[in-house]
């Protein structure tokens, strides 16, 4: 069996195991396995297609993780618009307590509210902002 079509195997097992996995360093290491197998095309020595691949796989997993460090970290699930469909939505509050917390008819059930830090508690329409457990956390319109 040729060198590539073992680096090819390789790559390719890498790539079943990430799939089953969803490990996404597994599919950086596969193109490393691929450069291997190109270097192995290329007709380069076994120790240069074990660096290559090395390198090339080591830099993708390096560069990804440097990606991800710098990257802002995303709101909560709760506070998520993608993963929350109510924020955003608006609802009607006409009575708070002295506490800042009030009872609203959302989406067929009695929901609490809550006011985001700092707002004056006033009747009105407000902004589903965040959902905490069955509490809804608003702001005022």
């Amino acid at each position: 069996m040729a060198e590539s079509t073992i680096w090819w195997v390789l790559a390719g097992g890498a790539i079943a195991v990430e799939l089953l996995t969803g490990t996404f360093y597994l599919l950086m290491l596969s193109m490393g396995l691929m450069a291997g197998a190109l270097a192995a095309h290329a007709g380069a020595t076994l120790t240069v297609q074990l660096v290559v691949a090395a390198v090339v796989g080591g830099g993708f997993i390096v560069a990804w993780r440097a990606r991800r460090l710098k990257a802002a970290p995303g709101l909560p699930a709760g506070a998520n618009q993608d993963a929350n469909l109510d924020v955003g939505e608006t609802v009607q509050v006409d009575t708070w307590a002295a506490d800042g917390t009030g009872t609203v008819k959302y989406r067929g059930a009695n929901w609490s509210v809550s006011l985001v830090a700092g707002a004056s508690p006033t009747p009105g329409a407000h902004r589903i902002v965040e959902v905490v457990g069955s509490r809804l956390v608003v702001r005022k319109l």
